[in-house]
Protein backbone atom coordinates (compact mmCIF):
# COMPACT_ATOMS: atom_id res chain seq x y z
CA UNK A 1 0.00 0.00 0.00
CA UNK A 2 1.38 3.28 -1.25
CA UNK A 3 1.89 5.97 1.59
CA UNK A 4 -1.31 8.57 1.78
CA UNK A 5 -0.64 12.41 2.39
CA UNK A 6 -2.58 13.43 4.99
CA UNK A 7 -4.29 16.65 3.25
CA UNK A 8 -7.31 16.69 0.74
CA UNK A 9 -7.69 18.78 -2.19
CA UNK A 10 -5.50 22.08 -2.54
CA UNK A 11 -4.50 22.26 1.09
CA UNK A 12 -1.59 20.23 1.13
CA UNK A 13 1.09 21.26 3.58
CA UNK A 14 4.28 22.15 2.82
CA UNK A 15 6.40 19.38 4.03
CA UNK A 16 4.44 16.85 1.89
CA UNK A 17 4.55 19.41 -1.40
CA UNK A 18 8.28 19.31 -1.00
CA UNK A 19 8.80 15.56 -0.45
CA UNK A 20 10.67 14.29 -3.84
CA UNK A 21 8.78 11.63 -5.71
CA UNK A 22 10.25 10.00 -9.35
CA UNK A 23 8.09 11.42 -11.70
CA UNK A 24 7.73 10.27 -15.67
CA UNK A 25 6.28 13.33 -17.76
CA UNK A 26 5.88 12.89 -21.84
CA UNK A 27 5.00 15.72 -23.72
CA UNK A 28 6.97 18.80 -23.24
CA UNK A 29 4.97 21.09 -25.90
CA UNK A 30 4.00 24.71 -24.61
CA UNK A 31 2.12 23.37 -21.75
CA UNK A 32 4.55 20.61 -20.71
CA UNK A 33 7.58 22.82 -20.56
CA UNK A 34 6.55 25.22 -17.45
CA UNK A 35 4.69 22.25 -15.85
CA UNK A 36 8.06 19.96 -15.93
CA UNK A 37 10.00 23.11 -14.75
CA UNK A 38 7.43 23.78 -11.73
CA UNK A 39 7.99 20.12 -10.52
CA UNK A 40 11.89 20.58 -10.60
CA UNK A 41 11.15 23.60 -9.06
CA UNK A 42 9.46 21.47 -6.10
CA UNK A 43 11.98 19.50 -5.98
CA UNK A 44 11.09 16.36 -7.80
CA UNK A 45 13.07 14.04 -9.77
CA UNK A 46 11.34 14.24 -13.46
CA UNK A 47 12.65 12.20 -15.85
CA UNK A 48 11.50 13.34 -19.57
CA UNK A 49 10.64 12.03 -23.02
CA UNK A 50 9.17 13.60 -26.37
CA UNK A 51 9.38 12.74 -30.27
CA UNK A 52 11.76 15.71 -30.72
CA UNK A 53 14.40 15.52 -28.09
CA UNK A 54 15.20 19.40 -28.93
CA UNK A 55 12.16 20.64 -27.21
CA UNK A 56 13.37 18.95 -23.96
CA UNK A 57 17.02 20.66 -23.81
CA UNK A 58 15.80 23.32 -21.99
CA UNK A 59 14.41 21.09 -19.25
CA UNK A 60 17.68 18.94 -19.17
CA UNK A 61 19.42 21.74 -18.57
CA UNK A 62 16.97 22.47 -15.74
CA UNK A 63 17.84 18.83 -14.44
CA UNK A 64 15.53 16.77 -16.09
CA UNK A 65 16.38 13.39 -17.16
CA UNK A 66 15.86 11.88 -20.44
CA UNK A 67 14.28 8.71 -21.30
CA UNK A 68 14.00 7.17 -25.09
CA UNK A 69 10.79 6.38 -24.42
CA UNK A 70 7.61 6.54 -22.17
CA UNK A 71 8.22 3.05 -21.15
CA UNK A 72 11.82 3.97 -19.60
CA UNK A 73 10.74 7.31 -18.30
CA UNK A 74 7.98 4.98 -16.29
CA UNK A 75 10.26 2.35 -15.09
CA UNK A 76 10.69 2.94 -10.89
CA UNK A 77 8.80 6.08 -11.31
CA UNK A 78 6.42 6.73 -8.32
CA UNK A 79 4.06 8.85 -10.93
CA UNK A 80 4.03 9.01 -14.63
CA UNK A 81 2.54 11.67 -16.58
CA UNK A 82 1.10 12.26 -20.08
CA UNK A 83 0.69 15.72 -21.69
CA UNK A 84 0.65 14.78 -24.88
CA UNK A 85 -1.90 16.43 -28.36
CA UNK A 86 -4.34 13.65 -28.78
CA UNK A 87 -6.07 10.80 -28.05
CA UNK A 88 -4.76 8.56 -29.68
CA UNK A 89 -1.34 9.96 -28.57
CA UNK A 90 -2.41 9.36 -25.52
CA UNK A 91 -3.10 5.42 -25.68
CA UNK A 92 -0.29 4.67 -27.71
CA UNK A 93 1.88 6.50 -24.49
CA UNK A 94 -0.32 4.42 -21.97
CA UNK A 95 -0.99 0.90 -24.35
CA UNK A 96 1.90 0.99 -26.62
CA UNK A 97 4.43 -1.51 -26.48
CA UNK A 98 6.38 1.32 -25.06
CA UNK A 99 4.00 2.69 -23.36
CA UNK A 100 3.09 3.42 -19.22
CA UNK A 101 2.03 0.29 -18.66
CA UNK A 102 4.04 -2.10 -19.96
CA UNK A 103 6.89 -0.89 -17.92
CA UNK A 104 5.80 1.05 -14.89
CA UNK A 105 5.96 -0.63 -11.36
CA UNK A 106 3.04 -1.95 -9.37
CA UNK A 107 1.36 0.88 -7.66
CA UNK A 108 2.51 3.05 -9.97
CA UNK A 109 -0.04 6.23 -10.34
CA UNK A 110 -0.80 6.76 -14.18
CA UNK A 111 -1.87 10.23 -14.84
CA UNK A 112 -3.10 11.77 -17.94
CA UNK A 113 -3.35 15.66 -18.00
CA UNK A 114 -4.13 15.81 -21.87
CA UNK A 115 -7.32 17.02 -22.88
CA UNK A 116 -9.24 14.00 -24.03
CA UNK A 117 -11.69 11.74 -24.53
CA UNK A 118 -13.88 10.78 -21.55
CA UNK A 119 -14.46 7.31 -22.74
CA UNK A 120 -10.64 6.41 -23.65
CA UNK A 121 -10.20 7.85 -20.23
CA UNK A 122 -13.02 5.17 -18.89
CA UNK A 123 -11.54 2.25 -21.03
CA UNK A 124 -7.82 3.02 -19.70
CA UNK A 125 -8.62 3.46 -15.99
CA UNK A 126 -10.01 0.00 -16.24
CA UNK A 127 -7.32 -1.43 -17.84
CA UNK A 128 -4.77 0.21 -15.65
CA UNK A 129 -6.37 -0.54 -12.41
CA UNK A 130 -6.69 -4.28 -13.32
CA UNK A 131 -3.12 -4.13 -13.81
CA UNK A 132 -2.08 -2.96 -10.40
CA UNK A 133 -2.09 0.68 -11.54
CA UNK A 134 -4.09 4.11 -10.09
CA UNK A 135 -4.65 5.62 -13.19
CA UNK A 136 -6.68 9.07 -12.74
CA UNK A 137 -7.33 11.43 -15.75
CA UNK A 138 -6.57 15.26 -14.78
CA UNK A 139 -6.46 17.76 -17.54
CA UNK A 140 -5.75 21.07 -16.59
CA UNK A 141 -7.18 24.41 -17.63
CA UNK A 142 -4.89 27.97 -17.91
CA UNK A 143 -2.95 28.35 -20.44
CA UNK A 144 1.26 28.57 -21.11
CA UNK A 145 1.06 31.29 -18.47
CA UNK A 146 -0.83 29.10 -16.13
CA UNK A 147 1.69 26.16 -16.46
CA UNK A 148 4.56 28.47 -16.05
CA UNK A 149 3.83 30.40 -13.08
CA UNK A 150 2.20 27.11 -11.51
CA UNK A 151 -1.57 28.08 -11.02
CA UNK A 152 -3.13 25.61 -13.41
CA UNK A 153 -6.34 24.14 -12.94
CA UNK A 154 -6.54 20.84 -12.35
CA UNK A 155 -10.19 18.55 -12.80
CA UNK A 156 -9.39 15.09 -12.04
CA UNK A 157 -11.54 12.04 -12.19
CA UNK A 158 -10.35 8.28 -10.51
CA UNK A 159 -10.12 6.90 -7.52
CA UNK A 160 -9.89 9.01 -3.99
CA UNK A 161 -6.61 7.52 -2.60
CA UNK A 162 -4.79 7.98 -5.75
CA UNK A 163 -5.77 11.66 -5.77
CA UNK A 164 -4.57 11.51 -2.71
CA UNK A 165 -1.30 10.12 -3.37
CA UNK A 166 -0.45 12.94 -6.53
CA UNK A 167 -1.42 15.82 -4.41
CA UNK A 168 2.34 16.70 -3.62
CA UNK A 169 2.91 16.82 -8.15
CA UNK A 170 -0.53 18.20 -8.69
CA UNK A 171 0.28 21.57 -5.76
CA UNK A 172 3.94 21.96 -7.74
CA UNK A 173 2.05 22.55 -11.01
CA UNK A 174 -1.87 23.79 -10.06
CA UNK A 175 -3.72 26.06 -7.91
CA UNK A 176 -6.98 25.00 -7.97
CA UNK A 177 -7.58 20.83 -7.80
CA UNK A 178 -10.69 18.95 -7.38
CA UNK A 179 -11.69 15.43 -7.62
CA UNK A 180 -14.43 15.35 -9.90
CA UNK A 181 -15.67 12.30 -9.43
CA UNK A 182 -15.12 8.62 -11.13
CA UNK A 183 -12.49 7.95 -14.19
CA UNK A 184 -13.31 10.38 -16.88
CA UNK A 185 -15.49 12.87 -15.38
CA UNK A 186 -11.73 14.81 -15.22
CA UNK A 187 -12.35 14.75 -18.84
CA UNK A 188 -15.91 16.21 -18.88
CA UNK A 189 -15.23 18.67 -16.47
CA UNK A 190 -12.28 19.99 -18.60
CA UNK A 191 -14.93 19.74 -22.07
CA UNK A 192 -17.53 21.80 -19.57
CA UNK A 193 -14.53 24.17 -19.06
CA UNK A 194 -13.58 23.86 -23.07
CA UNK A 195 -17.37 25.37 -23.87
CA UNK A 196 -17.32 27.81 -21.84
CA UNK A 197 -14.08 29.33 -23.52
CA UNK A 198 -15.62 28.74 -27.24
CA UNK A 199 -18.61 31.22 -26.40
CA UNK A 200 -16.11 33.58 -24.57
CA UNK A 201 -13.73 33.87 -27.40
CA UNK A 202 -16.52 34.81 -29.85
CA UNK A 203 -17.66 37.24 -27.20
CA UNK A 204 -13.95 38.83 -27.07
CA UNK A 205 -13.32 38.50 -30.70
CA UNK A 206 -16.45 40.39 -31.60
CA UNK A 207 -16.51 42.93 -29.00
CA UNK A 208 -13.03 43.95 -30.60
CA UNK A 209 -14.06 43.52 -33.77
CA UNK A 210 -17.13 45.80 -33.31
CA UNK A 211 -14.82 48.08 -31.74
CA UNK A 212 -12.70 48.06 -34.84
CA UNK A 213 -14.82 48.73 -37.21
CA UNK A 214 -16.93 51.67 -35.67
CA UNK A 215 -13.63 53.73 -35.22
CA UNK A 216 -13.41 53.40 -31.46
CA UNK A 217 -9.26 53.45 -29.99
CA UNK A 218 -8.74 49.58 -28.99
CA UNK A 219 -6.78 49.97 -26.47
CA UNK A 220 -9.13 52.16 -24.39
CA UNK A 221 -11.63 50.18 -25.31
CA UNK A 222 -10.06 47.02 -23.71
CA UNK A 223 -9.25 49.01 -20.61
CA UNK A 224 -12.94 49.99 -20.44
CA UNK A 225 -14.79 46.72 -21.10
CA UNK A 226 -12.02 44.31 -19.36
CA UNK A 227 -13.15 46.53 -16.15
CA UNK A 228 -16.86 45.78 -16.09
CA UNK A 229 -19.77 43.21 -16.31
CA UNK A 230 -18.54 41.92 -20.23
CA UNK A 231 -15.01 41.03 -18.37
CA UNK A 232 -13.56 37.45 -18.94
CA UNK A 233 -10.29 35.22 -18.93
CA UNK A 234 -9.72 36.00 -22.52
CA UNK A 235 -10.33 39.70 -22.31
CA UNK A 236 -7.91 39.86 -19.72
CA UNK A 237 -5.27 37.53 -21.22
CA UNK A 238 -5.63 36.94 -24.79
CA UNK A 239 -7.33 40.50 -26.05
CA UNK A 240 -4.21 42.10 -25.07
CA UNK A 241 -2.17 39.59 -27.29
CA UNK A 242 -4.65 40.86 -30.25
CA UNK A 243 -3.63 44.19 -29.87
CA UNK A 244 0.00 43.55 -29.94
CA UNK A 245 0.26 41.53 -33.36
CA UNK A 246 0.88 38.44 -31.04
CA UNK A 247 -1.06 34.83 -32.27
CA UNK A 248 1.81 32.78 -30.91
CA UNK A 249 -0.14 29.74 -29.29
CA UNK A 250 -0.34 29.47 -25.79
CA UNK A 251 -2.81 26.92 -26.56
CA UNK A 252 -2.87 25.77 -30.45
CA UNK A 253 -5.88 26.50 -32.40
CA UNK A 254 -5.54 23.04 -33.73
CA UNK A 255 -5.72 21.38 -30.32
CA UNK A 256 -8.90 23.60 -28.98
CA UNK A 257 -10.16 22.11 -32.26
CA UNK A 258 -9.84 18.88 -31.18
CA UNK A 259 -11.29 19.65 -27.89
CA UNK A 260 -14.38 21.45 -29.64
CA UNK A 261 -15.07 17.78 -31.59
CA UNK A 262 -14.78 15.55 -28.28
CA UNK A 263 -17.72 17.96 -26.54
CA UNK A 264 -19.74 17.57 -29.33
CA UNK A 265 -19.06 13.89 -29.43
CA UNK A 266 -20.68 13.88 -25.62
CA UNK A 267 -23.29 16.42 -27.18
CA UNK A 268 -24.35 13.77 -29.87
CA UNK A 269 -24.27 10.96 -27.06
CA UNK A 270 -26.27 12.31 -24.59
CA UNK A 271 -28.89 14.15 -27.04
CA UNK A 272 -27.37 17.67 -26.01
CA UNK A 273 -28.25 20.88 -28.07
CA UNK A 274 -25.62 23.67 -27.67
CA UNK A 275 -25.69 26.60 -30.60
CA UNK A 276 -23.01 28.23 -28.87
CA UNK A 277 -20.44 25.06 -29.58
CA UNK A 278 -21.61 24.59 -32.62
CA UNK A 279 -21.18 28.30 -34.06
CA UNK A 280 -17.33 28.04 -32.50
CA UNK A 281 -16.70 25.17 -34.22
CA UNK A 282 -17.49 26.17 -37.22
CA UNK A 283 -15.31 29.55 -36.76
CA UNK A 284 -12.57 27.45 -35.62
CA UNK A 285 -12.76 25.28 -38.83
CA UNK A 286 -12.34 28.54 -40.38
CA UNK A 287 -9.29 29.76 -38.84
CA UNK A 288 -7.65 26.49 -39.76
CA UNK A 289 -8.88 26.24 -42.90
CA UNK A 290 -6.84 30.01 -42.73
CA UNK A 291 -3.73 28.14 -42.12
CA UNK A 292 -3.63 29.25 -38.68
CA UNK A 293 -3.80 25.49 -37.20
CA UNK A 294 -0.72 26.22 -35.15
CA UNK A 295 -1.28 29.70 -34.06
CA UNK A 296 -2.86 30.83 -30.40
CA UNK A 297 -7.00 30.64 -29.85
CA UNK A 298 -6.65 34.28 -30.12
CA UNK A 299 -6.43 33.79 -33.24
CA UNK A 300 -10.39 34.10 -33.92
CA UNK A 301 -9.80 37.49 -33.31
CA UNK A 302 -7.84 37.79 -36.83
CA UNK A 303 -10.51 35.77 -38.86
CA UNK A 304 -13.04 38.54 -37.53
CA UNK A 305 -11.00 41.56 -38.60
CA UNK A 306 -10.26 40.18 -42.19
CA UNK A 307 -14.23 40.29 -43.08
Amino acid sequence: MRPLPTCPLASVSPSIINHPMKIAFVGTGVMGQGMVANLLKAGHEVTVYTRTKAKADGLLALGAKWASSPAESARGADIAISMVGYPDDVEEVWRGPQGFMSAAKPGCVLIDMTTSSPALARSLAAEAAAKGFGPLDAPVSGGDRGAREGTLTIMAGGAQQDFDFAQPVFAAMGKTIVLQGAPGTGQLCKLANQIGIASGMIAMAEALAFARATGLNLETTLRSISGGGASSWALLNLAPRVLKGDFAPGFYVKHFVKDIGLALDVCREQKVSLPGLELAAKLYAEVVAAGEGDAGTQALARLYFSR
